[in-house]
């Protein structure tokens, strides 16, 4: 099966065996200042080229904004990908590449993908949170992704955060979990502190080492997600809790400590994992919903 990722900086395409292997990969720069088009030309360009035009199987596609998951076009999308809000995801593909398409969101996919073959197999409830330049989440139940009535259940970066209030969240909003606990929100309290304009990553490379106020933006963060975290483990009722994403290493060492902190007793047994399929994550998750169907949850066409 093909798994497509699409994302604001990168777009890749997968061929992925029936254990959920990555058999062969390709990729490419996310053209997003292009607008949809290019950005849809590019990621049917890869997924093709893996085709070799073989066969009439459903290509699954995982990708940045809240996926519509009756008919796999975009209802929001952040200026990550711009005029990306409305795109007809599964249609255009399957016009291109001539079969049919399922999509879904990303985070979506990427739990699906850790359920499959990662940290979260053999799991029959899962909550995965999602931290890069945003923040993420989802919840998988007996390998179905619960969507919700917009196919935007489990979007944990817009719960009230304490300790958020001056940072902006993506979606416009001050003082979101994803304003604190995410690349951006580790930027933007650096920022606040020092004066120093410099990318989440760069934060947590000066906090590893030994950066007294990039240590304390860190560790405030990682804290934040930690608690509320245990908090959703309460709401929710999951086996595990998942950790993924480019910034998940910087903030898990706090948050594994929030997290045990405040977890209520009637959960003690639900442990907080890292995730283990790294960058594939997403085009694993995309097979499998090309592999099982519209079932799990997404969109399709054709």
């Amino acid at each position: 099966m093909i798994g497509v990722d699409i994302g604001g900086t990168k777009t890749a395409a997968a061929l992925v065996g029936p254990g959920g292997q990555v058999l062969e990969r390709r990729e490419a720069p996310t053209p997003a200042r292009s607008g949809p088009d290019a950005v849809l030309d590019t990621a049917a360009r890869l997924a093709a080229d893996l085709l070799g035009g073989a066969g009439t199987g459903p290509v699954g596609v995982g990708t940045a904004g809240t996926v519509d998951p009756a008919t796999g076009s975009i209802r929001y999308a952040t200026d990550s990908l711009p005029g990306w809000t409305g795109t007809p995801v599964a249609d255009a593909l399957a016009v291109r590449l001539d079969r049919p398409v399922r999509v879904t969101n990303d985070v979506n996919a990427a739990a699906l993908g850790e359920c499959w073959a990662g940290a979260g197999r053999d799991r029959a409830h899962v909550l995965l949170v999602a931290v890069g330049t945003g923040l993420g989440g989802t919840v998988v139940r007996n390998g179905r992704v619960e969507a919700g009535a917009r196919g935007a259940a489990g979007e944990v970066g817009h719960l009230p955060a304490p300790g958020a209030e001056r940072l902006r969240c993506g979606c416009g909003r001050y003082g979101h979990l994803e304003a604190i606990a995410s690349g951006t929100g580790l930027a933007a309290a650096y920022a606040i502190a020092t004066g120093a304009r410099i990318t989440g990553r760069a934060v947590a490379d000066r906090a590893a080492a030994g950066d007294r106020v990039a240590r304390q933006v860190v560790d405030r963060a990682g804290t934040i997600l930690g608690a509320t975290l245990a908090g959703l483990v309460a709401l929710l009722d999951p086996e595990v809790v998942l950790v993924a994403g480019g910034a998940a290493g910087a903030l898990l060492p706090a948050a594994s400590a929030a997290y045990w902190a405040e977890l209520p007793a009637g959960w003690a047994d639900v442990p907080l994992l890292a995730a283990t399929l790294g960058a594939d994550a997403v085009v694993v998750g995309a097979a499998r919903l090309a592999m099982d169907g519209p079932d799990i949850d997404g969109g399709i066409s054709g």
